[in-house]
């Protein structure tokens, strides 16, 4: 490991980052030294924006192109020091874009087409409790909470602890899976001893449980949680419940599950209805 790699470690541990978040930005750093074949000591504004610009031509993700900047920000603006971060290393807007959900109908067949029951339950869990995919592959036994009926969520996003309700069907499947499987620590273990399952293993799963299933939408594990908040929201569940429930730290991101919730939108009536002369369409000739 080079001295450079170790300081930004360090400091991002100072800083209470995530080892999720660490290990995003040291690649991050990484893939940018290895397109220059320098270290980034080397580099400065010019090799960033042209870095920046090869990612946008390759037409990487929002999300993807953002983690790069925050690790750039992090490297140049704190390990480093250099004072032209801020102006120089830009974020991308994000998209304005609807989240793709599953109706109540879907998420029975979706489930139903998984033949191993870890993967089943794993899914169970991103549907039944909205948790994010990383969180629920951290999950430990003891994190599972019956005589109280919740699951602790030890640290999620922004490395903050929660707790979210423990359904009694969710706890039943809990129980048979456990029986069968006996975790001893992470509640959904990997092929490695002492590591959890990969999110690879858990896509290839549902993509194989999504074409037994015939259902036409890409399903992922960020569906299963988009579809639990609009479910709830169409249940009638006040959104800052469901804000807490998945974790949000502004009640604007929950906010977009209003627009694709069909009780939401059923529930506005168009002005046309306002117009008596146009209750009715003519009587056909």
């Amino acid at each position: 490991m080079t001295p450079l790699r170790q300081r930004m470690i360090e400091d991002l541990r100072v800083r209470n980052r995530s080892e999720e978040t660490i290990a995003s930005y040291v690649n991050a750093i990484v893939k940018f030294a290895q397109y220059f074949h320098k270290s980034p000591e080397l580099l400065g504004p010019e090799e960033v924006r042209t870095y920046q610009v090869y990612l946008v031509q390759r037409k990487v993700s929002w999300s993807a192109f953002n983690i790069v900047v925050c690790a750039l920000r992090f490297l140049y603006g704190t390990t480093l020091a250099r004072d032209w971060v801020v102006q120089k290393i830009p974020y991308a807007k994000k998209p304005k874009t609807s989240p793709v959900v599953l109706s109540v109908e879907e998420v029975c067949t979706f489930l139903e087409a998984f033949p191993n029951l870890k993967h089943r339950v794993l899914v169970m869990i991103a549907y039944g409790t909205g948790l994010r995919h990383s969180e629920i592959l951290r999950l430990r036994v003891t994190n599972i909470d019956s005589k109280r009926m919740m699951i602790r969520v030890e640290s999620g996003k922004g490395n903050k602890d929660r707790y979210v309700p423990l359904s009694p069907t969710l706890l039943a499947w809990l129980r048979a899976y456990w029986k069968i499987a006996r975790p001893a620590s992470y509640l959904f273990p990997g092929k490695n001893p002492g590591m959890p399952l990969t999110k690879a293993s858990v896509r290839r799963a549902i993509y194989r449980a999504r074409r037994a299933s015939g259902i036409s939408k890409a399903v992922t594990m960020r569906m299963m949680r988009h579809s639990f908040a609009t479910h709830l929201l169409e249940s009638g569940t006040n959104i800052r419940i469901i804000q807490a429930l998945l974790g949000h730290r502004s009640l604007n991101t929950t906010a977009i599950y209003t627009t694709v919730s069909s009780t939401t939108i059923h529930s506005t009536q168009s002005p046309l209805e306002s117009l008596a002369d146009l209750s009715k369409p003519p009587a056909l000739p």
